[in-house]
């Protein structure tokens, strides 16, 4: 007899996104935080359980995986739309951040943030911002299973006033989050080349390394970036980066748009990771990302959102969509970006550029109980011939069911780890202040 916490049944099962594995009508098993068991339900012979969660159809998957966001910015949706980057940062986020980010708002935005994503769908993310031990609070209290990463920028900075401080403050979030909570890793996020001398990104790498914790950094996000690099050791961002030692597979490098085959090529020499972030990229103009260029060349390459402000939106499933189209129009080839592709960037390619060994972003036994339940009974999902829709038709709103880390945190599309209408009620009173 087979026992279980969880057993969801008759199900439409992806066990792997991305391959050709699926279940028409399959079960997945869950034992404390891990998948116990997965297969067809024909083959399902007795089962002990404490919960038995009946799919009724709908797609049973590992959740997905935003590689890149700045949860706390919540706060400014759509405060200062349809500008370019720099105009953008300059005079209207970083203003608004110094006047109103404090360890209440970035806690109280995060958790917004969170669940907005476990709702469409997400069960892990990368997030890189300032007072990120509100952020981690947030994550893990709402149920988020979360790669934190405290900011570092030349500056000063929300939390940090003496610039000099910048690294010593990262170096402190990692000691004090090192196996703090299960569903929270700590990580360092150096805002840029163009914002951090070459000494504090050597200084920040350093303490990741010595932590054994990824270092995120934006990378090549505009095509002007180079020449606001102060002591520029290469020709690119990627060769300044590589200059000074910084790449190898603990490195995320978010955005990647204007890289060349030379830049490409050391990314992947180096193991270094890459995040594609399309919809803030078209909103901001900075522009399209060499998507297959950078996969031919074995780059491993992840998918995020970016920040509410520069998107508008948490939701993977849009994220996905834009990425696969944006890349056919750059290309002229309709299959530049493979559904399948990108399927697999948001469930496991995007777990393994945050570390997880391949056991992340996907339903096997020992992987984390991590698992989404759509529901295909919706217009714009019928007919559903194959995953392929869930790319170009599928909605964060089409999520009835997520766990994680084998504990059901939404339930018939509704939050169970948090009060959404006072989290709500507590964002829009900084709103209107910020406003």
């Amino acid at each position: 007899m087979m026992t279980a916490d969880i057993l969801i049944t008759d199900g439409f099962l992806l066990p792997e996104p991305g391959t050709d594995r699926v279940t028409e009508r399959g079960y997945v098993a869950i034992r404390g935080s891990s998948i116990g068991a997965v297969g067809d339900m024909a083959d399902l012979g007795t089962v002990r359980a404490r919960e038995v969660v009946d799919a009724g159809g709908a797609v049973v998957m590992p959740g997905l995986v935003n590689c890149h966001c700045h949860a706390a910015m919540t706060l400014f949706r759509g405060l200062a739309d349809d500008l370019a980057l720099g105009e953008w940062l300059g005079e209207h986020i970083f203003p608004a951040e110094s006047r109103h980010v404090n360890p209440e708002m970035v806690y109280w935005c995060s958790r917004l943030a969170a669940a907005e994503m476990l709702l469409s769908g997400t069960t892990m993310v990368a997030d890189g911002y300032f007072f990120a031990d509100a952020a981690a609070r947030a994550f893990s209290e709402t149920g988020l299973r979360a790669v934190a990463a405290q900011g570092v920028i030349d500056f000063p900075a929300p939390g940090v006033p003496d610039p000099a401080d910048n690294v010593r403050v990262a170096a402190r979030f990692l000691d004090a989050w090192h196996l703090r909570h299960r569903l929270v890793t700590p990580a360092v996020f150096a805002h840029s080349p163009y914002t951090c001398a070459p000494e504090t990104l050597q200084r920040a790498k350093q303490e990741a390394d010595r932590r054994g914790r990824l270092f995120f950094i934006h990378t090549a996000e505009t095509q002007g970036e180079p020449s606001l690099i102060q002591d520029r050791r290469g020709a690119s961002p990627v060769r300044h980066l590589d200059a000074l030692g910084l790449l190898d597979p603990l490195t995320v490098c978010v955005h990647c748009v204007w890289v060349d085959e030379e830049d490409i090529a050391i990314l992947a020499r180096r193991g270094a990771r890459a995040v594609l972030c399309p919809q803030s990229h078209l909103k901001l103009a900075s522009g399209i990302a060499p998507f297959a260029a950078l996969r031919a060349q074995g780059v491993v390459v992840g998918l995020g959102t970016d920040s509410a402000a520069s998107n508008n939106s948490l939701d993977m499933f849009r994220e996905m969509d834009v990425c696969a189209k944006v890349q056919k129009a750059r290309t002229g080839d309709p299959v530049a970006a493979p559904a399948k592709t990108i399927l697999r960037m948001a469930t496991g390619e995007g777990a393994e550029v945050l570390g997880s060994g391949g056991w992340g972003g996907v339903l096997r036994p020992g992987a984390p109980a991590d698992v989404i339940l759509i529901d295909r009974n919706s217009p714009h999902l019928t007919p559903f011939y194959g995953p392929d829709l869930l790319v170009y038709g599928a909605r964060g709103s089409d999520v009835r069911t997520v766990i994680v880390d084998g504990r059901p945190v939404v339930r018939d599309r509704r939050l169970l780890t948090a009060d959404l209408d006072a989290v709500m009620a507590r964002v829009r009173a900084f709103a209107a202040q910020a406003g």
